[in-house]
């Protein structure tokens, strides 16, 4: 049976990773992002979707883009709070105020924004699923990315929560707990890890590697299979669950 899915993040990494799968399946999709390139594109490549420009930051964006869904769709069966960003690194008496709240704003604000709507609707349908993106960053501390490391810990305990909220409801809450995910955005967070540890890139992702049992990153396809699974009729009892999706993190500090 097909679906309603949003999305946040859509339009790349991850988001877009969770678009292609479920809209491969038959089911409709809705996504936004920041990124108007990216959104363009993943329009073209989904021409069914929903596809808008969206801020999850700002209120205004995201109830122009929810309320759409809600007046095309009546509703949603799975809502994804994934949109995220590395935010800086560097020691956190080095770091700049500005930049730390703007990855929290992000990370947990915007998946704040996203998961009241979602609360709204799927409380009142008597089910559906709420997704969040955590990282492996969320169960574990990592030095020189404080920001990052609070706000999907945030995630944690805000899915905890809200499966507790919710699941008198009908409505199940989950988090899906990436590793390193091969891609541009783990580029980018490797050279920032990089230039705040003094280490080499290549030393960087060797760390990541070592630091994982089965010594791999993952792909944004792995991730979408859980998200896939848990959508699913398999999962019906999984609430109030993290899932990591890394290969089983041993260690990500140096």
């Amino acid at each position: 049976m097909s679906q309603r899915i949003v999305i946040t993040g859509g339009a790349s990494g991850i988001g877009l990773a969770f678009a292609r799968r479920f809209a491969a399946r038959g089911d409709r999709v809705a996504l936004c992002d920041a990124d108007a390139t990216a959104v363009q594109a993943a329009q073209a490549e989904l021409p069914d979707a929903i596809a808008m420009t969206a801020d999850v930051t700002d209120p205004a964006q995201m109830e122009s883009f929810l309320s759409r869904v809600e007046t095309d769709w009546g509703g949603a069966d799975v809502v994804c709070a994934n949109a995220g960003t590395g935010g800086p690194a560097g020691r956190i008496e080095d770091l700049d105020y500005d930049a730390w709240r703007a990855c929290l704003d992000v990370n947990l604000n915007g998946a704040f924004l996203t998961c009241r709507w979602a609360a709204r609707v799927m409380r009142g349908q008597g089910q559906g699923l709420i997704l969040l993106t955590s990282s492996t960053s969320g169960m574990h501390g990592v030095p020189h990315r404080s920001p990052y490391v609070a706000a999907k810990w945030g995630i944690v305990g805000l899915t905890k929560t809200l499966a507790m909220e919710l699941g008198p409801a009908g409505v199940r809450v989950n988090a899906i707990a990436p590793g390193a995910v091969e891609g541009a955005r783990m580029d980018r967070v490797v050279a920032m890890e990089a230039a705040a540890s003094g280490l080499s890139e290549d030393a960087v992702r060797e760390i990541y590697v070592k630091g994982s049992s089965l010594r791999t990153w993952v792909t944004g396809d792995d991730l979408a299979d859980m998200a896939l699974f848990l959508a699913s009729p398999a999962a019906a009892r999984i609430s109030g669950q993290v899932m990591a999706v890394d290969g089983h993190t041993e260690s990500m500090v140096p």
